[in-house]
């Protein structure tokens, strides 16, 4: 299942990078390349991205890796909603952490 962290991090590099390998994606992500491929996959099917031959590539198994327009509003919309929940766990966070140092004081 794809997370809207691992969606937000591929379109963001691919977004920085369309020519980008599923092997550096997989670098950059720290997961399996099995799992980029399948994300790719996945995204290219829900019409987030595009991937493009290298036509004039001597190797070419190449790709390069477009956001189409319903793309950046989903990148817009996965990292609004990815910098909410880490806001919301850093709140949460400092609330715990005054919570013990009141304890720690007794």
């Amino acid at each position: 299942m794809l997370t809207d962290e691992v969606n937000c991090k591929i379109l963001k590099l691919i977004e920085q990078n369309p020519e980008i390998n599923q092997r550096a994606l997989a670098q950059e992500l720290g997961v399996s390349l099995g799992k980029v491929n399948y994300s790719l996959r996945a995204l290219v099917a829900k019409g987030l991205i595009k991937a493009n031959n290298f036509k004039n590539s001597r190797n070419k198994k190449a790709y390069m890796y477009l956001l189409t327009p319903r793309g950046i509003v989903e990148k817009t919309r996965v990292t609004t909603s990815f910098l909410q929940r880490k806001m919301a766990e850093y709140e949460a966070l400092a609330r715990e952490i005054e919570t013990l140092k009141r304890e720690a004081g007794r």
